[in-house]
């Protein structure tokens, strides 16, 4: 590449400067145009909190690379042609994307920028290890997780890079300037590639070596916080993996890392996986449809069901644009399993409100509790919710955060609220509803519609 003059750095899901390949391939030219894409095939779908950090990502790319950076909404194959046409490029840089829609993009932008003879070139990904790397022995994609952390280990991944010095940006080049951000009313953390940077600091200093613990507490805040900047490349994960040292909070961490880089694999070989269940057995399944069920689902929505750990979680989602992950595990099995309603609507709702909404994680990550995806948790291993709330909070602080009207419940009944006589219960939560569904009742429900389905006894 010594002799291009110009590339065109395409920044997608890796809003940074520092540990970018992408960009060190383009800043081998002499000049390098920096453009963003604004598609709408994306942006339509995501809520806007996503919208919102992104637009915030982008500002600060803007000022990082002198006000050069160069925004076109349009269709991203006339978008990047186009502009490789009026700066003269020779190549186009950016990061691969493996997911459904980004395979086919990809392939329309490249066999534009062929009939111009320009070279659109992927370097880097956005995960440790690149989908489609890790094979199992007999050459086939890896469909649980166990042996797929194990190969993802052994493989390894680079070490990080630094930002390119001296990058000369080509100003001037029209832009349709940079998106407004959407109006919120979610707490959102401060977006960009600094701030993320922070984070990350700030997780591996201090609260990594206590992360296999207080991971699966929501009370105690023990998470690393970096999914939003994950999902955006504000940071990359060999930037974490890199100082992560050893020890059980990091290596619980890394698994952590490991399960991202799976499930972006299995949507890479299994693209109809971000839309339907993979396991075929659970096709039959009985869901419930219609206007009760609909009322079921905004209960959920809304935070009202009257299970103080599920419509915390719930709150959570809409009021902070994240949810603690093993509240996310409680909150989808009883939609899918207490409320028999599709995972899909769950996962739907999710994408709205998330502000580190990632289609693989998510999908998939709703997929193991419905049952239905890859390595998935058996259908019959149903979360009793109150049992998860005492076990993993035990002193009610994060429902007493998340569900004020619960503030004074007295010891465990923060937890099952209907332990309180009625007298009690009205004088202590006078405006929190009463469980819409009995949870015992519906678990043996949950388990007939099993059995029914697949043929199990």
């Amino acid at each position: 590449m010594s002799s291009v003059s110009t590339a065109v750095m395409w920044f997608r899901r890796d809003l940074r400067m520092a540990d970018n390949p992408a960009l060190v391939e383009a800043a081998r030219a002499d000049r390098v145009v920096a453009l963003f894409v604004d598609d709408a095939h994306l942006r339509e779908p995501s809520g806007a909190n996503r919208r919102w950090f992104l637009a915030g990502c982008l500002a600060e790319l803007h000022d990082r690379t002198g006000g050069a950076l160069v925004v076109r909404r349009d269709e991203p194959e006339r978008a990047v042609r186009d502009v490789a046409r009026e700066v003269g490029a020779e190549v186009v840089c950016c990061a691969d994307d493996a997911g459904p829609y980004g395979t086919r993009r990809d392939d329309a932008v490249r066999a534009a920028l062929r009939e111009d003879d320009v070279d659109l070139q992927t370097v880097g990904t956005p995960y440790a290890v690149s989908p489609g790397t890790l094979r199992t022995k007999g050459g086939t994609p890896f469909k649980v997780f166990t042996p797929f952390s194990r190969a993802w280990r052994a493989h390894g991944w680079d070490e990080p890079v630094d930002a390119p010095r001296g990058v000369r940006w080509v100003e001037g080049v029209r832009s349709d300037g940079l998106p407004e951000a959407p109006a919120v009313t979610a707490d959102l953390p401060t977006p960009g590639e600094a701030a993320g940077r922070r984070r990350l600091a700030a997780f591996l200093d201090g609260d990594v070596r206590r992360y296999a613990d207080d991971r699966d507490r929501p009370g105690a805040d023990g998470t690393s916080r970096l999914s939003p900047y994950l999902k955006w490349g504000c940071v990359h994960p060999r930037q974490a993996l890199a100082r992560l040292g050893r020890g059980a909070g990091p290596e619980t961490f890394a698994t952590e890392l490991a399960w991202r880089d799976f499930y972006a694999d299995v949507l890479l070989h299994e693209p109809q996986s971000a839309r339907q269940g993979l396991d075929e057995r659970m096709a039959g399944m009985e869901l419930d449809t219609g206007p009760e069920a609909d009322a079921r689902l905004a209960a959920w929505c809304e935070g009202r069901t009257g299970v103080p750990i599920v419509d915390a979680g719930m709150r959570q989602l809409v009021g902070a644009g994240w949810v603690h992950n093993r509240v996310r595990m409680i909150v989808a099995s009883y939609l899918v399993k207490d409320l028999h309603i599709d995972w899909t609507r769950g996962a739907r709702f999710f994408m709205e409100h998330l502000v580190d909404g990632d289609l693989a994680s998510n999908q998939h990550g709703w997929q193991w509790v419905a049952g239905t995806g890859t390595d998935a948790a058996p259908y019959f291993r149903v979360f009793n919710p109150v049992a998860q709330s005492e076990r993993f909070d035990p002193d009610g602080t994060y429902i007493r955060r998340w569900v004020p009207e619960l503030a004074d419940v007295p010891g465990k009944a923060i937890h099952d609220p209907t332990r309180l006589d009625g007298d009690l219960f009205a004088a202590t939560a006078p405006d929190y509803p009463r469980p819409i569904v009995d949870h015992a009742m519906e678990r043996d429900e949950a388990l007939r519609r099993w059995r029914a389905a697949t043929g199990r006894a």
